[in-house]
């Protein structure tokens, strides 16, 4: 990256001297439960690795990778969001990456680089070697692998779910952009500033077209603050895009409400299991929504990036992840680090039973067939089938929360 268009990158962001966690990011001397990880295959991008392992682990073992933003360490941003603190309360290992300055002096991972984004080159395989020794040395199941990110890393997660979709079960992406849409620092401004302005079809295409896989997809959870001047929240919604065309689902959304004052909306598949979500932060500036979870816990510390907005995009996204319903009086199932002991134990929460809201949703949902195409009519791409709801969601999810014992 040359001088020039690292300071027309530095020109979008807030002055250093406003990143209160970014000189000790940047020195390593935040206090921290991560151990760096050596050996873990030829690290193309030439990325460090940090991880967290818990003494208790849920079963089946999961692991999410976390991606930092710029100007962050992989120690400075699980400060802030609280990563370690959830995955010691409900028992999951974390890694976490770290980009070096002399791959990025702005400490972004190289979420446009064309040599860091495409399966099994850079930046994005050296992330795949560390998954893969973090699955073999701690047992983790491979079908419950997630990844998170903010910003660069926001769209760095979205570079290992296009590129690595048979890898990860899900991802969350925050204040983050879509895959594909830059190949150069140019082109990242410019869709950082206004969007790709492509189409639905044309973003899903660059997901198809990153790898040779073709389902079952990855779920997405897609944050993003209303009042975010860095990353402009027209790409919150190219992601919800990108990822509804992956998922052959309609732009409307399902279901839509308020939680803990931000606006949420949901899509389900035809088996009534929600696939993608997006939350819109009211007034948020760009960063990390931090808050208490519906533990009534807090997670993580304001900082860089990191801001007080009454909700825990950490723990609502492990909550979308699967990982929140653990019981904790399981046995040790690994060796805890020692420098696991600088998280205070958090009580556990009881889980709760609830009814199976596919048997509930699905009466709700109608499949319209493409018509027949006319016999002398000119050859076109298949039209795609539509899922449609036809009943009443508000009640039935009323039923739901009754037979839950959740209302009267």
């Amino acid at each position: 990256m040359s001088l020039a268009e690292n300071i027309d990158f530095l020109s979008l962001l807030p002055k250093p001297g406003d990143w209160p966690l970014y000189g000790r990011g940047l020195r390593g001397d935040v206090q921290s439960p991560l151990t760096e990880v050596h050996g873990f295959g030829s690290n193309p991008g030439h990325l460090r690795m940090f991880a967290f392992v818990p003494s208790k682990l849920q079963q089946p073992h999961a692991l999410v990778v976390v991606l930092h933003g710029c100007g962050q360490t992989a120690a400075s941003y699980d400060l802030g969001a609280g990563w370690s603190t959830l995955a010691k309360h409900y028992g999951f290992a974390l890694l976490l990456p770290q980009q070096q300055p002399s791959n990025n002096p702005n400490g972004c991972f190289n979420w446009f680089s064309k040599d860091d984004i495409a399966r099994g080159r850079g930046e994005a395989a050296s992330i795949r070697q560390m998954v893969v020794r973090m699955v073999r040395d701690h047992a983790i199941d491979p079908r419950r692998v997630f990844v998170t990110g903010l910003s660069a890393g926001g769209a760095m997660a979205s570079v290992m779910l296009a590129t690595y979709p048979d890898v990860f079960s899900a991802g969350a992406i925050i204040a983050g952009l879509p895959f594909g849409v830059a190949g150069n620092v140019r082109e990242a401004l410019l869709a950082m500033r206004t969007g790709s302005g492509r189409s639905g079809a044309a973003l899903g295409d660059l997901v198809r077209n990153a790898s040779k896989y073709r389902g079952p997809w990855p779920k997405v959870s897609v944050w993003h603050g209303s009042a975010d001047r860095t990353v402009s929240p027209a790409n919150a919604g190219e992601i919800v895009n990108q990822w509804l065309d992956v998922h052959d689902l309609p732009e409307a959304p399902m279901s839509q409400g308020v939680v803990d004052g931000h606006r949420r909306q949901v899509w389900w598949n035809e088996d009534g299991q929600t696939v993608i979500e997006s939350y819109a932060i009211a007034d948020m500036a760009h960063g990390t929504p931090l808050g208490r979870g519906h533990d009534d816990k807090r997670y993580g510390k304001e900082g860089a990036f990191l801001l007080e907005a009454g909700i825990s995009s950490s723990y609502h996204i492990a909550k979308f992840f699967g990982l929140t319903r653990w019981i904790r009086d399981a046995k040790p199932t690994v060796a805890e680090s020692p420098s696991a002991k600088l998280i205070p134990p958090v009580s556990p929460i009881s889980a709760v039973v609830v009814p199976d809201l596919t048997k509930v949703l699905r009466p709700l949902i109608t499949t319209e067939q493409p018509g027949e195409a006319k016999p002398d009519a000119a050859p076109q791409a298949a039209p795609k089938t539509r899922h449609r709801i036809v009943g009443d969601v508000s009640a039935a999810l009323e039923r739901v929360l009754i037979a839950a014992g959740l209302k009267k």
